[in-house]
């Protein structure tokens, strides 16, 4: 529905606390600032307070960022009176304890993608969560992705039978920030902050696309990891200084399997020379075909297998119609959307999700799938490619660290 200029004032304040302003908070922060002011919504979200260590920094950050009030202890924030959902963008290793503590609290919660850093925290969080649940609170993983037009009109038209039986899913996501051998040990590169490399960093997005454009979880895979750069400068700058390990992966290749019977493939990288955020996708059924492309966001390539042989071929499908998911509230056809967008189509998701009580998607159950799948393929590169099957049973750490 498009924006009422009459529905903000009337709607009731849903306030919002962030814990992180880096990269992740930014992106968060404009969707919050602007989701109100573009989508006619049941609740107004309203920028409470932003968490962060450093004092004068995390002061800058909610000036700049539209927040109404710092904190430097995440505890402070989720007890604060006018917060009631916790948005966490920090790094993967604080995820399952702010996420836990703050659904103990009676929040509501968004957190960033992967979930956690291991199967046992995720599984801990997706307890937690669905014990919340019975108290009417939501909890939703930050695949922001699923909210691209494109992408959620191809789900829709797989799920409509346009594609016929799904016989491939491929995905790719590729980078080069890490091409440099000098670049700095960032958390990114240290397994007890980032859980994983770009696995976790990249592999988290392309695991979540795969199985909710095909509408089913992965049963197994085959995976072979790579670090191609084991040390680094611990300074930025310092190039010829003192150097620590580097603990995680810097590319994982791998195949997989649905329970269908239906074939995927994955490459993950962050050592790719040229490709800045490059992530393609691409389905083929028995009745046709999709493409997507994340540097052409606003197209959708379909292919119907339906058509004469002299007629068929892939054609470009413009996503900014109206009729478009999430498209009803923006620009004339034609004008696209860019990146930070997913953002704001995610905090309206939510928004009613948390007004209607409904559970929202993808929740943490699917996140902590996700990361059984993501175990999945270290366990295969640590046994030379073996084919692993994907965890689905619930550890019984990850259910004595929810209730602890």
């Amino acid at each position: 529905m498009p924006y009422d200029s009459t529905a903000p004032a009337a709607a009731p304040p849903l306030g919002v606390g962030m814990v992180g302003y880096a990269f992740m908070g930014q992106a968060h922060s404009q969707g919050w600032r602007t989701v109100g002011r573009v989508f006619d919504l049941p609740l107004r979200p309203a920028l409470a307070a932003v968490c962060g260590r450093d004092p004068a920094a995390v002061r800058t950050a909610a000036e700049r960022l539209g927040w109404a009030a710092a904190e430097t202890d995440w505890r402070a924030l989720i007890a604060r009176p006018d917060v009631q959902l916790v948005d966490i963008c920090t790094p993967g290793d604080s995820h399952a304890e702010i996420a836990i503590a703050a659904l103990a609290a009676g929040k509501h919660v968004l957190c960033e993608k992967p979930l956690a850093n291991t199967v046992e925290e995720a599984e801990a969080m997706a307890v937690a969560a669905r014990a919340a649940r019975e108290r009417g609170q939501v909890a939703m993983v930050g695949f922001n992705y699923r909210r691209t037009p494109a992408l959620a009109l191809a789900r829709r038209m797989v799920a409509d039978g346009r594609l016929g039986e799904l016989r491939h899913v491929r995905v790719c996501y590729l980078q080069d920030w890490l091409v440099d051998p000098a670049f700095p040990l960032a958390w990114r590169l240290r397994r007890e902050a980032a859980g994983s490399g770009a696995l976790g960093d990249l592999g988290a997005h392309a695991v979540d696309l795969a199985q909710h454009l095909a509408g089913a979880p992965l049963a197994g895979v085959s995976a072979q990891t790579e670090t191609f750069v084991r040390e680094r400068p611990l300074r930025e700058g310092e190039p010829d200084g003192e150097r620590g390990p580097v603990t995680v992966d810097d590319a994982a290749v791998f195949t997989g399997r649905f329970g269908s019977g239906a074939l995927a493939s994955f490459e993950v990288t962050r050592v790719a020379a040229g490709r800045k955020n490059a992530l393609r996708v691409e389905l083929n059924g028995t009745l046709g075909s999709l493409a997507f492309d994340l540097e052409r966001l606003n197209e959708l390539e379909f292919h119907d297998h339906t058509q004469t042989a002299g007629e068929a071929g892939f054609r470009r499908i413009l996503v900014t119609e109206h009729d478009h998911p999430y498209l009803e509230a923006w620009w004339p056809p034609g004008h696209g959307l860019g990146y930070e967008h997913t953002f704001t189509h995610q905090a309206r998701d939510l928004v009613h999700a948390v007004a209607t009580g409904t559970a929202p998607a993808p929740s943490f159950d699917d996140g902590l799938q996700v990361q059984r799948v993501l175990a999945a393929v270290e366990e295969s590169a640590g046994r030379d490619c073996v084919y692993t099957p994907v965890q689905h049973e619930a550890s019984a750490a990850g259910a004595a660290a929810a209730t602890a």
